[in-house]
């Protein structure tokens, strides 16, 4: 009988294998700022909720009862404080392993005393797999991840089989899985991963990428790119 994939891999630890494990980032350490550093030490303890492989319970997480909204790779955090400042009756986790995008959010979280929003510095990966619970996303975002450009590094991208399934594992039915990218190249890798993926339907109505959200907020990056004529691709897949 053929071994299944769990079995090889069982093997080859129990035979003194190193596993390189898949991680959904590449760490580029920036130096922190005093504010960053300072907002780390007074906010985290609030804020901030620290990797354990155990499953996290949003009730006690959360004062209020709303949906869970989990963004990987928030960068700076200006436009998910900003979401979660708009849509203050949703929950939002943030996951996030640059240490200065850390700090920079939990400060304009503080600055906006918005109290809906918690943080992990970690990876996503293992964030979904061991401390969220399946069926309990109302939506997952991932916006401008590093579109890894050259051909040789495609397999390093995130939006990957076993990535998108775990995603539809955690996501309630209905939920959504939105994707937003200036790399048009990286949007039709996305669009060919998820048109593949079973147990999700494309809410575009041409069956390629929406417009959009105004709930997705235009960033000044964003913005400096479309007024040099630069294109963003949306994608939102739901869960069936």
């Amino acid at each position: 009988m053929s071994e299944t994939p769990q079995e090889r891999l069982q093997r080859a630890i129990d035979g003194g294998r190193k596993i390189r494990e898949v991680k959904s980032f590449v760490l580029r350490e920036g130096r922190l700022t005093k504010g960053q550093e300072l907002a780390l030490a007074e906010f985290w303890p609030s804020m901030g909720i620290d990797y354990q492989p155990t499953l996290l319970d949003f009730d006690t997480t959360f004062t209020n009862k709303g949906p869970v909204v989990l963004e990987i790779g928030f960068g700076m955090g200006a436009s998910l404080v900003e979401m979660a400042k708009n849509e203050h009756e949703k929950n939002f986790i943030g996951i996030e392993v640059h240490k200065p995008g850390v700090g920079a959010c939990l400060k304009l979280a503080a600055e906006e005393s918005v109290s809906n929003l918690k943080l992990f510095e970690h990876d996503a990966v293992e964030v979904l797999k061991h401390m969220i619970a399946d069926n309990s996303l109302s939506r997952v975002q991932l916006f401008f991840p590093d579109p890894w450009h050259k051909k040789r590094h495609h397999k390093r991208r995130i939006v990957q089989p076993e990535f998108i399934e775990l995603l539809r594992q955690k996501l309630a039915v209905g939920g959504v899985f939105h994707m937003a990218t200036d790399w048009e190249n990286y949007a039709e890798h996305m669009l060919d991963m998820m048109n593949a993926a079973e147990g999700y339907k494309n809410q575009s109505e041409q069956g390629n990428y929406v417009p959009r959200p105004e709930r997705r907020p235009l960033t000044k990056f964003e913005q400096r790119g479309q007024n040099l004529g630069h294109g963003v691709w949306d994608l939102m897949f739901e869960k069936l």
